[in-house]
């Protein structure tokens, strides 16, 4: 027998819209289930044929997103042949990949999906999604040092975008950046006379570290699903 959800909930897990904008369209008599206006107390199954405005909606493949503490030593890639490559470390049932890459040399907060259209959404620099990093240097930083960097930083011929810096310490720091160049916190820094001691990303999007303890990995829970899917809805591929 087929598990029955809320028409909301269904609706909202096709991707199509929130369960609030759901609501919405339940109440406005914008959908329909099997032919008869939907309601809002209705429970519906993936037989069912639901619409809205006549558009047959349907339920998208169950993705596994997973958040993971990365220590230093673990490399961000698929390749088995690697020794150090994530895939095994972590050694999930499911067929993941990472979205994007954290140095190897740092630790912190990547993302791991099967869910590929929303990789290149998150990881698009025009779409300005936030990713925030927790760095320690190796001697104090001048007075100055947060202007500079905020200021751009020439890199491969290119001058790094407006990023925000709150000094934590002599030699600590946390850092956003809505752009993501290979090695770039490090090579900003260095070329500024520092070199990075210690680097951990503690934030993408919405998304904290919190306290995942270093080398274990957890499921985004539902909310942070939906939120996730949410903020990237209208970002470029």
């Amino acid at each position: 027998m087929q598990e029955r959800i809320s028409l909301n909930k269904y609706i909202a897990s096709t991707g199509f819209c929130s369960r609030r904008e759901a609501d919405q369209y339940i109440e406005e008599g914008r959908v329909t289930v099997n032919g008869e206006e939907g309601e809002m107390a209705m429970r519906v199954n993936a037989s069912d044929d639901i619409r809205v405005d006549d558009e047959k909606l349907t339920l998208k493949k169950k993705f596994t997103y997973i958040v993971f503490n990365k220590p230093m030593g673990i490399t961000c890639t698929t390749d088995l042949k690697d020794k150090t490559n994530i895939i095994s470390y972590i050694n999930h049932e499911k067929r993941i990949f990472p979205i994007g890459r954290l140095d190897k040399d740092s630790e912190g907060l990547i993302f791991l999906t099967d869910d590929g259209d929303i990789v290149n959404k998150i990881l698009r620099e025009g779409n300005h999604h936030e990713k925030e990093y927790l760095v320690i240097v190796d001697k104090p930083l001048e007075k100055d040092f947060g202007k500079k960097m905020n200021q751009g930083i020439r890199i491969d011929g290119q001058t790094t975008k407006p990023c925000k810096i709150q000094v934590l310490g002599k030699q600590k720091f946390k850092i956003i950046l809505t752009q993501g160049l290979n090695r770039q916190i490090r090579r900003m820094c260095q070329s500024l006379g520092y070199k990075v001691r210690f680097l951990q990303r503690v934030r993408i999007m919405d998304i904290h570290l919190g306290n995942l303890k270093l080398g274990r990995w957890r499921n985004l829970s539902p909310v942070e699903v939906e939120n996730l899917v949410q903020k990237t809805k209208n970002s470029k591929k």
